[in-house]
């Protein structure tokens, strides 16, 4: 897939913000800090279009961007940042269910894990969270540059392990820096896309 067109289409914190042209839309989930900007930035190869910090917590809305005029990609506030106060926590979550429960256009999410530490406990909540709901999960393993060769095998085999995945979800290893699973994962945005159609 080539990446003509992307910008920052709507933000929204309530339902009736959401965009109304009922295209595709692929949720992005993970810990604060797993990468996410950086994520959004490599799938639609720009530099800053997501703002990446080094101070997790940094996104608070529900950002839609549309790429291509066909899709959105939805960023969400990450999960698991201790220094987000408990109200703000609660408010953020909320958000989110909202969105999950009530979005139809959702047609998967990108959960994205850290490669190079176990899935945390806040991850196989996320993962259980969305399969109570029924919402098919791609797990992006992000930061595998990270990881030394030798290790891999048996960091991937920790992942599939720990998160011991449903029939029809899958694991993508990603690295921002490589571009390793940007085209994997451009496909199968394609493929779900045109099934929409």
């Amino acid at each position: 897939m080539k990446i003509n067109s992307v910008n920052l289409d709507v933000v929204a914190v309530r339902r009736s913000q959401y965009p109304d042209e009922d295209l595709p839309e692929f949720l992005m989930v993970g810990r604060s800090n797993v990468g996410k900007s950086s994520f959004v930035n490599t799938l639609v190869s720009r530099k800053n279009l997501a703002r990446t910090s080094a101070r997790p917590g940094k996104t608070q809305t529900l950002n839609f961007y549309l790429v291509n005029d066909t899709f959105y990609l939805v960023d969400v506030p990450g999960y698991g940042y201790a220094a987000v106060n408990k109200e703000q926590q609660k408010k953020f979550g909320m958000m989110i269910e909202e969105y999950i429960k009530n979005r139809h256009e959702l047609k998967r999410v990108f959960l994205l894990v850290d490669f190079r530490h176990k899935p945390t406990e806040d991850d196989l909540l996320m993962y259980n969270f969305l399969k109570y709901y029924n919402i098919p999960v791609t797990i992006v393993a992000t930061k595998v540059d990270k990881v030394s060769p030798s290790k891999k095998d048996k960091t991937y085999k920790q992942l599939m392990d720990t998160m011991k995945l449903v029939v029809g979800d899958d694991i993508i290893l990603f690295s921002s820096v490589s571009k390793l699973g940007r085209e994997e994962i451009l496909t199968k945005i394609d493929n779900l896309s045109i099934e929409v159609i």
